[in-house]
């Protein structure tokens, strides 16, 4: 990946998952190589979180007074030529995020690298608003994740986001 990725752990909790920081860097790898990335790279942010973290942002951000799985805040483009491209932040709650890999029947890594290749789409311009966004947005994670060898997530559930 050009550019960088900056993973911050903000709960301890993140310990039920212990290659989490790895796993976060191999799967924005192959995301930005499966989806042509943006080929001057750029730096993402990861907060490794918990569901009252989340809960907070997601009250502040998007007026929802409860945890998510994935919040992603795209960066608005560099000013000048030559700034440093910052695509964005992506906070993860892990409560929610190892309730539903429970609930799904899948293995926890393989969630959150599900739910992390969602969240960096949506750093580079994807969405899932209408139902031609959603499939798009909806293929190209599975090519991601099969890359990672992880199973089609589609095949058991829908992302919120």
């Amino acid at each position: 990946m050009k550019g960088s990725l900056d993973i911050s752990v903000s709960s301890r909790l993140w310990r039920g998952l212990p290659r989490a920081r790895a796993i976060a860097r191999e799967t924005i790898a192959a995301a930005v190589t499966e989806s042509g990335g943006p080929s001057e790279g750029g730096d993402v942010s990861l907060c490794l979180a918990d569901d009252a973290a989340l809960c907070a942002l997601n009250l502040r951000w998007r007026g929802v007074a409860k945890p998510t799985n994935v919040l992603s805040f795209p960066s608005a483009p560099p000013g000048r030529p030559g700034d440093a491209m910052t695509l964005g932040d992506i906070a993860l709650a892990y409560e929610t995020l190892a309730r539903e890999a429970e609930d799904l029947g899948v293995p926890l890594a393989d969630h959150y690298r599900h739910l992390l290749t969602h969240g960096f789409l949506h750093l580079i311009g994807y969405d899932h608003e209408t139902d031609a966004e959603a499939e798009r947005m909806e293929a190209l994670e599975t090519r991601i994740l099969a890359r990672l060898g992880a199973a089609d997530p589609y095949a058991r559930e829908v992302v919120g986001g």
